[in-house]
């Protein structure tokens, strides 16, 4: 029994370093199909046919879409939240949020990296979900919140 659950954890660990490692394999190819389809719109410029134009900036349009929507992936993919079968609401100030969200994973080392004012006395920057959130830690009372900030 004791293998088992050593198994299902060591599994449980494994997974994400996977699944995040794909990701960014994902998005260096998608980088690589951008490059090359700018070279082919370059060519098609220099041959001068408008019909081989038109087709390559739909291509290079199309794979800086795809692009996009990986790094996009890969940043939801990156959020793990504290508690299980939790979605992410849009929170104001005034809410409070459980204490597992301003465990060391979710503060905000860094708060002018993402240009937000420095945190007060009993204060701390928490990530929630793509939001940036002022939380109080005595009381988990949101003080401010600044929405879409961290990518």
């Amino acid at each position: 029994m004791r293998k088992l659950i050593l198994f299902g954890l060591m599994a449980a660990v494994a997974v994400p370093t996977t699944v995040s490692a794909q990701s960014r394999g994902e998005i260096r190819r998608d980088r690589e199909e951008v490059r090359e389809q700018r070279e082919d719109l370059r060519d098609a410029r220099r041959r001068g046919d408008r019909g081989d134009v038109r087709e390559e900036r739909r291509d290079v349009r199309d794979a800086r879409q795809e692009l996009r929507e990986d790094r996009a992936d890969r940043r939801r993919s990156l959020y793990r939240s504290p508690y299980r079968n939790w979605t992410y609401a849009p929170v104001r100030p005034g809410f409070r949020l459980r204490p597992l969200f301003y465990s060391s994973r979710y503060l905000i080392a860094n708060p002018a990296q993402y240009r937000v004012p420095r945190a007060g006395r009993f204060q701390q920057w928490i990530r929630y979900g793509d939001d940036l959130l002022l939380v109080n830690v005595r009381t988990g009372r949101v003080v401010r919140v600044y929405y879409n900030r961290y990518r």
